[in-house]
């Protein structure tokens, strides 16, 4: 299981993951486009139908409207990068990702 770590600046949100080794992030989409940030480690990340392996640091773009996820190769460090002026850790997901 991953640890999340939330921060919140104006309009902007940073989701950070610790993904251990072995562990997939659920596949999900967006309404909008963002940047992820791998800060360390290896990871597959899943883009529509195309699986793509990066190794930290890197930055990747999620395209609005495209399924997407990660499987952690190595424990890394990962982080989501939102436009969002929610700052409620127990709802931001809903309004990203609506769960």
């Amino acid at each position: 299981m991953s640890m999340i770590t939330h921060h919140f600046s104006d309009g902007l949100y940073a989701k950070q993951a610790v993904i251990p080794a072995g562990t997939a992030i659920l596949k999900h989409t967006h309404d909008f486009s963002h940047l992820s940030i791998l800060a360390a480690g290896k990871v597959a990340v899943m883009k529509g139908d195309e699986i793509e392996v990066v190794e930290g640091p890197a930055c990747i773009e999620i395209k609005a409207g495209l399924t997407h996820g990660v499987k952690a190769i190595t424990d890394c460090v990962w982080f989501c990068i939102h436009a969002t002026d929610e700052k409620d850790p127990s709802k931001v997901d809903d309004v990203l990702i609506g769960v």
